[in-house]
């Protein structure tokens, strides 16, 4: 056994970044052949705060190395448009297990608990025979760390915990962990994996890392790792009148808040300090993907679906913002990886618009269940096949107004492959639309070039309809939290 996965690693060594973004971009390389068995398992690897183009086969940024992201693009696929429908953890992570929009399932911030007799899909998984697992971050309402619904195997903590020496409640006893929180969640899900579950029972993991969410602590084999790079910062950080041409108001007055890289969590930690142990943070989400897929390849190839995703994205510096909650492109989309040897075809990239609503459609659809009447997504596991089947052809987008984080505005759109329209509820501001084909950067704001005047009017209705025909034409509204981030920084000329 331990030979197999000597011989995967080395192999993965010598294939190198060169041989990983060739596959992913043409399929050259072919995972080993795996046994014709029926796909049963799934394993969803959720991280926190991970944006999309942060993995080492998009040479974003050129230091950083990934190679186990890497392995699932190379043997699997990359979902290149997958975005989430809010981002922010705690409204996202509930549209996972939803699979609904959050104007419906009701967690519009992190603060807000889930509804009393909420569904979520393990449960289905449940009444099908299937054993399921939670391992990590809930982070839906921060009060509690007790055992939800829908799983027989609960290991969780409060809130957002900590990323060295976790306090974790294991199916309702507290235990304390020593070690970095990756590494512990990591090893409970092999153990389980290994000697904990019914052999002979489908099962469904759900991994849930707090990795790589503020502020950010690697493990200490990875602090220090990247120290001595040279960072490249995004053309629109810079605090020049083209930078926010035509840009709305709040945007340029983030920057000197807790949301904004002049005044960053109150002057916490410096920008470069900041990504750096972001970037070193992330390096054990990667190992532990790896350990998965080692697993997987020595005891259950052919039967065990993995998938990996972030919550939501996150910002480093673009238009003079970090963190997420916004409609831009580093805050919406997400890494999305599947790896299921023998069903995806090695190196397949989809570009459908794929969102977090529709992870728990298509892990239903594994298990033979049909997507329920109430849920909004829908299964892709058909594309993950390489089989053809009509899609969507945009994606909606909602962020609540939160007491606590004033500075960004209650926010919908609609994003299509090419084009993304934001509109702006309760400010006296302007509304956005870009070209994302030909400004990937969203640098040009189009909402008053009259050659788009018909495009914004048929955005505008398609977004309404959507919210009509989903119940979602109320704000919600949530009582006052007890700290706001309100102070501002000085403002750098």
């Amino acid at each position: 056994m331990q030979g197999k996965r000597t011989t995967r690693r080395d192999f993965v060594k010598m294939a190198g970044l060169a041989a990983v973004s060739g596959s992913v971009l043409g399929g050259a390389m072919r995972a080993s052949a795996a046994p014709k068995k029926k796909l049963k398992n799934v394993i969803f690897i959720l991280s926190d705060d991970h944006r999309y183009d942060f993995m080492s086969f998009l040479n974003t940024p050129d230091f950083l190395k990934t190679p186990n992201m890497d392995r699932m693009a190379q043997q699997g696929a990359y979902i290149k448009n997958a975005t989430v429908s809010t981002a922010l953890c705690s409204p996202s992570r509930a549209s996972v297990l939803t699979g609904q929009y959050a104007h419906k399932h009701g967690v519009v911030d992190n603060n807000t608990l889930v509804p009393e007799g909420t569904e979520f899909f393990p449960q289905y998984l449940q009444k099908a025979g299937y054993q399921t697992a939670f391992m990590g971050k809930w982070h839906m309402g921060g009060s509690t760390d007790e055992p939800r619904p829908g799983f027989d195997r609960w290991i969780s903590f409060r809130g957002q915990g900590v990323y060295h020496d976790p306090v974790l409640n294991i199916d309702g006893v507290k235990v304390r962990r020593e070690g970095h929180v990756s590494d512990i969640l990591t090893e409970y899900a092999l153990d389980w994996l290994q000697t904990k579950r019914d052999p002979d029972k489908p099962y469904f993991l759900y991994l849930s890392h707090k990795a790589v969410h503020a502020m950010f602590k690697p493990a200490k084999r990875h602090l220090g790792k990247y120290e001595d790079v040279k960072l490249t910062y995004p053309d629109t950080m810079a605090n020049t009148e083209a930078n926010y041409k035509n840009k709305p108001d709040w945007v340029k007055a983030q920057r000197n808040s807790w949301h904004g890289v002049d005044y960053m969590y109150h002057g916490q930690m410096d920008f470069d300090t900041f990504y750096k142990r972001y970037c070193e943070t992330l390096l054990g989400v990667d190992e532990s993907i790896g350990k998965v897929l080692d697993y997987v390849d020595e005891s259950e190839a052919g039967e065990t679906l993995v998938m990996y995703m972030g919550d939501n994205g996150f910002c480093f510096g673009e238009h003079g913002l970090i963190d997420k909650r916004h409609m831009y492109e580093a805050s919406m989309r997400v890494p999305m990886l599947a790896y299921a040897p023998g069903t995806i075809k090695p190196g397949l990239v989809l570009d459908e618009l794929i969102q977090n609503i529709d992870v728990g459609p298509t892990v239903m659809d594994v298990a033979g269940l049909p997507t329920p009447d109430h849920m909004d997504g829908r299964s892709f596991l058909k594309l993950l096949e390489g089989k053809k089947t009509p899609w969507r052809d945009e994606v909606y987008y909602e962020y609540y107004w939160e007491r606590n984080f004033p500075q960004t505005p209650t926010t919908h759109g609609v994003r299509t492959k090419r084009y993304k329209y934001i509109h702006y509820h309760g400010i006296w501001d302007i509304d956005e639309l870009y070209d994302l084909q030909e400004d990937p950067d969203e640098k040009n704001n189009l909402i008053d070039d009259p050659q788009y005047k018909q495009m914004v009017k048929e955005m505008n209705k398609k977004m309404f309809d959507w919210l009509e025909q989903t119940d979602g034409m109320l704000i919600p509204l949530r009582r006052d939290t007890d700290w706001r981030a309100i102070d501002r920084g000085p403002v750098k000329q």
